[in-house]
């Protein structure tokens, strides 16, 4: 009695907090057009306290969805440029010595800001990466002898460029493992574009509301941890990774020629954490398989690794999940 008392509660909470949530993807998609599925991923990337690889061509408006979602809750947005002669000081701050005082001084870097865009990180050395990827992990930043927190919410947006490979650093397999998310963008539809000519020819652009506060997104972050994640689910997400790992004990036997290596622990931590977000969104205490099915590929597609006969095929991660989705067993 008492379980349903405190569900029925639970649901009632989560809807409330989640209307919010909701107006938030609507002001955004008041200047995004056509792209609801990067909205919805970079708001479970904030909710579920991670952070989301973005994949596209340029010109999917991946930097005016980060800059939007800033301007809805009043955060600190900053955009970086990786190019190949960044340096780490260049994003995290340095050490200078002002004449004027007599005494050395920490320069803040553009990292400590609530909202970082990574531009086309795969264009800046490895040395950059791991200060970025170190600071998404560690959530602080260490100048000289001292260590500084980052702000809090803290998300990190970092993009790559499918399209040119010359002159890139490509990200190591297992620094990719840090970001929660990975998702393909691709072009709008003609609709959505002739929408989109029309906003950008217009003398009156769409403003967008502040709606949340950043301290109203940690409580938000806080009810989403609480939702309800029953045994048979977690069960699921664990088959789900397994799949990837011991594919033949799920009647996948031509997998073993087809994958590497399979997703890590990292990849079940965030199918259940990205699964409560999206239950949060949809404004219900608990988490279905839907949800999980839902974030699945976002979740998975960059912690698979491919053999050479699976690239000699033309065989994707995406194919792969479809067919784990397809034959794991849903509670």
């Amino acid at each position: 009695m008492n379980q349903s008392v405190e569900m029925k509660q639970l649901n009632e909470k989560v809807g409330r907090e989640s209307e919010a949530i909701k107006k938030i993807l609507l002001e955004m998609k008041k200047v995004i057009v056509g792209q609801e599925h990067l909205s919805e991923s970079l708001l479970i990337g904030l909710l579920a306290n991670g952070h989301v690889l973005l994949e596209g061509v340029p010109g999917l408006a991946k930097t005016l969805a980060i800059k939007t979602l800033a301007q809805t809750i009043s955060a600190e947005f900053h955009r970086v440029q990786f190019t190949p002669d960044l340096l780490p000081a260049d994003l995290l701050g340095t050490v200078i010595y002002s004449q004027k005082n007599e005494e050395f001084q920490i320069k803040k870097g553009p990292i400590f800001a609530n909202f970082i865009l990574a531009d086309e990180i795969n264009r800046a050395p490895a040395k950059v990466q791991s200060a970025l990827l170190e600071a998404m992990q560690e959530k602080q930043v260490t100048i000289g002898d001292t260590s500084y927190p980052l702000a809090e919410p803290f998300l990190v947006m970092a993009t790559q460029n499918p399209i040119e490979q010359e002159g890139t650093y490509p990200l190591p397999e297992a620094q990719v493992d840090r970001f929660m998310l990975k998702v393909l963008i691709d072009f709008p539809k003609k609709e959505d574009e002739k929408l989109i000519i029309r906003q950008n020819i217009s003398s009156e652009r769409p403003t967008v509301n502040k709606i949340l506060t950043p301290q109203q997104i940690l409580n938000a972050r806080a009810t989403v941890l609480s939702i309800y994640l029953d045994e048979n689910i977690e069960r699921y997400i664990v088959d789900l990774v397994f799949a990837t790992r011991q594919p033949k004990d799920y009647k996948l036997d031509h997998f073993s020629n087809l994958i590497n290596y399979g997703a890590s622990p990292r990849a079940s931590i965030n199918l259940a954490l990205a699964a409560k977000a999206s239950a949060f969104i949809s404004g219900r205490g608990f988490v279905t398989p839907e949800d999980v099915r839902s974030v699945a590929y976002d979740v998975m597609r960059h912690r698979i690794g491919l053999t050479f006969e699976a690239e000699a095929e033309g065989i994707t991660t995406e194919n792969l999940i479809k067919e784990i989705l397809a034959k794991v067993e849903v509670p």
